[in-house]
């Protein structure tokens, strides 16, 4: 008999075996807000997993990939403590005016605090890389669109 037609326990099992989370091959540089942010991840996801049924094979597996992965992410995370200069680095708070007048404020953080909706870019993010080493006034190319650099804090 063909293993197509042969029924799979109730109860979800390929849920059991979730591929871990991809961890990125760039150094885990954070802010000490980045790191914070880590270490409640973490204690939320031991809560919830505390509190999940024995038999909530789904939920157990969700859960421990997650504290797999962010276990991985407080091991390897280095704080950068913000430094002061005109240049841009690891940090920074960069305004910047795109070449269509657009005028945008990002901070560059690390990678599982990275959030450019709210204002904060991936240190390894294009625009990022770009702008480090920079100065108010330095122009850089990105996607073939100029950004010129206002102010760096």
């Amino acid at each position: 008999m063909s293993i197509a037609f042969v029924r799979e326990k109730e109860g979800g099992e390929a849920f059991e075996d979730l591929p871990d989370r991809p961890v990125s091959p760039h150094p885990n540089f954070v802010t000490s807000e980045g790191l914070a942010l880590i270490e409640a991840e973490l204690e939320r996801l031991h809560a919830e997993h505390a509190g999940l049924a024995p038999d909530d094979k789904p939920g157990q597996s969700r859960v421990g990939r997650d504290l797999r992965y962010w276990t991985a992410r407080r091991t390897s995370a280095q704080v950068v403590e913000p430094s002061s200069g005109d240049e841009v680095h690891f940090g920074s708070t960069v305004e910047i005016e795109r070449d269509d007048g657009v005028r945008q404020t990002f901070r560059i953080v690390g990678e599982d605090e990275a959030d450019p909706a709210r204002g904060t870019l991936a240190y390894v993010a294009p625009l990022a890389v770009a702008l480090t080493g920079k100065q108010a006034g330095d122009t850089v190319t990105v996607a073939g669109h100029e950004t010129e650099i206002v102010a760096v804090r």
